[in-house]
């Protein structure tokens, strides 16, 4: 998409670039550990670079690739990627009415590119969808110029890591940085009430459950933090968009 002189031209991409320019090192630093870990797993040079190109979900691949080093059944690694990839399927409903003017395949390369942290950049910058083509023609190139960004350093370093794999050592220690990494990750991201509460809740049962094959005390841990969630929403009249203004 951001190929598009069109979309390149507008003066909101060049906003969303620098936007998204302050998150470009942390970025690249968790796809670098993440193409390094894909190879010290025993994938082949070809098969990290296939995830990398072709997945483009940093979170599922880093929790597929434990599954598919200890041999899991195909449907237990699906299933974890849904799981850790299910707050796509709230994003893809706030960026329906702010999409649906485009046709399906656009909508479908917008999906693929878009991540976490262009989805809230994008949303932060427009509360509302858009009104008139100028106003659509705006956002599109504001939403593109924030995963042009994320995109390109993802991929550069997931790349990176894949090609440099077999020449770091073990004793660097890269696993426990992958696991501070997203540490540090999660907590940029509680930021509200319900947030911290997910987060405790899904740590919490992920330690109760450990003893479980598989891993799958993550997808135990992430189905419990989700119900739990819903249903505190529910009962206690909560309001998830009140709560992201705090």
């Amino acid at each position: 998409m951001f190929l598009s002189p069109t979309l390149r031209r507008q003066p909101e991409f060049r906003a969303g670039m620098r936007d998204m320019a302050s998150a470009a090192l942390g970025i690249g630093a968790w796809g670098l550990m993440t193409g390094v870990a894909m190879v010290k797993s025993d994938m082949s040079v070809l098969e990290a670079v296939a995830m990398t190109l072709f997945v483009y979900a940093g979170s599922s691949q880093l929790a597929a690739i434990p599954l598919l080093a200890a041999g899991a059944p195909a449907w237990v690694i699906l299933a974890t990627g849904f799981c850790v990839n299910l707050r796509f399927v709230v994003f893809s409903l706030h960026l329906r009415p702010y999409l649906m003017h485009m046709p399906r395949w656009r909508r479908l390369l917008h999906g693929y590119l878009t991540a976490d942290l262009s989805y809230a950049l994008f949303t932060k910058q427009y509360t509302a969808p858009p009104t008139t083509p100028a106003e659509q023609l705006s956002q599109e190139a504001y939403l593109t110029g924030n995963y042009f960004v994320t995109w390109c350093a993802w991929m550069g370093m997931s790349l990176l890591g894949i090609a440099l794999a077999n020449f770091i050592p073990q004793t660097w220690g890269l696993g426990f940085a992958g696991v501070l990494s997203l540490v540090a990750i999660v907590c940029s991201m509680a930021t509200t009430r319900l947030r911290v509460l997910a987060a405790l809740i899904a740590g919490a049962t992920a330690v109760a459950a450990y003893a479980l094959p598989l891993k799958l005390n993550i997808v135990v841990a992430i189905g419990v933090a989700v119900l739990l969630c819903f249903w505190l929403e529910k009962q206690f009249g909560l309001d998830p968009d009140a709560e992201d203004d705090k």
